[in-house]
C-alpha cells in the first residue's frame, strides 16, 4: 500500500487576480455568475494546484496546471496539456477545501463537511436501515456528527465509482469502528460496502475542528499524510507594471491640455 497525500486550503490562501488559471479555467469562470460558486470553484483549484506542486517535489507555475471534468463528471488534472501522473479528489465546504492525491490507477474520493444538524427526514431519505439504527442509538451531542461523518462517506464512495449523487445513497452503507471521538483527531479506519455487489472500499476519517475529512480508495491505501514540503507558487502578476513617467488624468472627451506658450 502507498501513502495518500492531502493538502486543506482556506478562502484566504486563493490569490487575487485570475492569473494563476489556466486559459480553459479562466474560459470556463466566466460562466460561473453566482459569487459564492464562483467562489468555491476558484478555492477548489487553488488547494489542487498546491496540492499537485507538493506531490511532484517541485515549484509549478500554477497557469500550467488544469482541472477539468472527465466525460462521467469527474475531475481529472493536467499539466502542460496532458494528464497528470495523480489520482485526483477534492471537495470544498464554508470557505475551506480538502485536495487529495493518490498514485494513478487508483480509485479515490474524499468528502469534507462540517459537522452540523441534520433532520429526522434526512436521515430516513439518505440512509440504509443499519446506517438510521445507528444514528437513532446515538445521543442528541453525538448525532451530528455520526450524521455528517456517514453523509460524508457516503459522498466519497460516490465520488470513486465516478457517479456522485447521481446514485442513491442508499445503495453503499458505511461500516465505522470507532466514530466517539474528542476534539481534533488522527486519521481512523471506515469501510463502505456497495450494496449490490458487495465491492467494499476502505477509507479514512478524521475530525478537524468542526468539519469532518473523508475518503475512499481501491486498492486500499495507507492513512493520508501531509506533504513533506510546501512548494510555493509564484503567482504571475495581474498586469504589466505601470510606467513611472507622469501621466494626465483626464475625464472622457476631454481634451488635452495644451503645451505652455514659449516663453
Amino acid at each position: 500500500m502507498s501513502h495518500l497525500r492531502y493538502l486543506l486550503a482556506e478562502a484566504t490562501d486563493v490569490p487575487d487576480g485570475d492569473t494563476w488559471l489556466a486559459l480553459s479555467e479562466a474560459a470556463f469562470q466566466q460562466t460561473l455568475h453566482i459569487p459564492h460558486r464562483r467562489a468555491d470553484w476558484r478555492l477548489g483549484r487553488w488547494a489542487a494546484k498546491k496540492a499537485l506542486a507538493a506531490w511532484l517535489g517541485q515549484s509549478v507555475a500554477p497557469e500550467r496546471i488544469a482541472i477539468h471534468p472527465a466525460p462521467d463528471g469527474a475531475p481529472e488534472m493536467l499539466l502542460d496539456g496532458g494528464a497528470a501522473p495523480v489520482a485526483l479528489s477534492y471537495s470544498h465546504r464554508a470557505g475551506r477545501a480538502l485536495c487529495m492525491l493518490a498514485p494513478l490507477g487508483t480509485t479515490l474520493g474524499c468528502d469534507l463537511e462540517l459537522i452540523e444538524p441534520r433532520t429526522d427526514a434526512f436521515v430516513a431519505d439518505y440512509f440504509t436501515a443499519a446506517e438510521r439504527d445507528l444514528v437513532t442509538q446515538a445521543s442528541s451531542t453525538e448525532r451530528p456528527l455520526l450524521a455528517n461523518l456517514l453523509w460524508s462517506a457516503k459522498e466519497s464512495a460516490l465520488k470513486a465509482l465516478r457517479t456522485g449523487l447521481r446514485m442513491d445513497t442508499r445503495s453503499v452503507e458505511v461500516d465505522l469502528e470507532d466514530w466517539r471521538v474528542e476534539g481534533s483527531q488522527p486519521w481512523k479506519p471506515l469501510r463502505v460496502r456497495l450494496v449490490e455487489t458487495g465491492k467494499i472500499f476502505q477509507g479514512w476519517w478524521r475530525r478537524e475542528e468542526d468539519s469532518l475529512l473523508t475518503l475512499c480508495a481501491s486498492p486500499a491505501q495507507r492513512e493520508p499524510a501531509l506533504p513533506a514540503r510546501n512548494f510555493p507558487f509564484i503567482v504571475p502578476p495581474r498586469c504589466p507594471p505601470r510606467d513611472p513617467r507622469p501621466v494626465f488624468l483626464m475625464a472622457f472627451n476631454e481634451t488635452p491640455p495644451s503645451p505652455p506658450a514659449p516663453g
